[in-house]
């Protein structure tokens, strides 16, 4: 059993079909997918999930910081990620909106110290930084030297 699916039953919450068929989706997407991507994918798992299914379950696994919302570009449509260990890392190009993804945060000692401090129990995070990607960088620069 994956770890998301624990998660859902250590929180009290029944692997539905719906459940199942939205986790194994976003488990298999490489990397971000919009709720558009995971409707098209439920379709082909199990045909007999709904949209409002999909939809609901989207929110809780976003309540149990299993997946995270996230905001690409000017998109008002937000593309779902995994959260691995309840974090995950990335920088979006602002040029082209490439997502480049990374591991490492350093954020266990900031965590460790918000949680003592405002005596709360995080279960993530996300982080992003926004910039130029290298190949944005230099397109940049071949134009500013015309």
């Amino acid at each position: 059993m994956s770890d998301h699916r624990e998660r859902l039953k250590l929180a009290g919450y029944k692997l539905t079909k719906a459940r199942l068929a939205v986790l194994q989706v976003i488990e298999h997407a490489d990397g971000h997918v919009t709720s558009a991507d995971v409707l098209d994918g439920v379709a082909l798992v199990d045909p007999a999930v709904g949209r409002a299914s999909v939809f609901r379950t989207l929110d809780l696994l976003t309540r149990l910081s299993i997946v995270r919302p996230t905001y690409i570009g000017t998109s008002a449509t937000p593309y779902y990620v995994l959260l691995p260990g309840g974090h995950h890392h990335h920088i979006i190009c602002t040029v082209c909106s490439r997502v480049i993804e990374f591991a490492e945060c350093g954020l266990e000692n900031i965590a460790i110290l918000l949680e003592e401090r405002l005596k709360v129990k995080l279960t993530g995070h996300l982080l992003e930084f926004y910039g130029q990607c290298a190949d944005c960088q230099d397109k940049i620069a071949v134009n500013n030297e015309d």
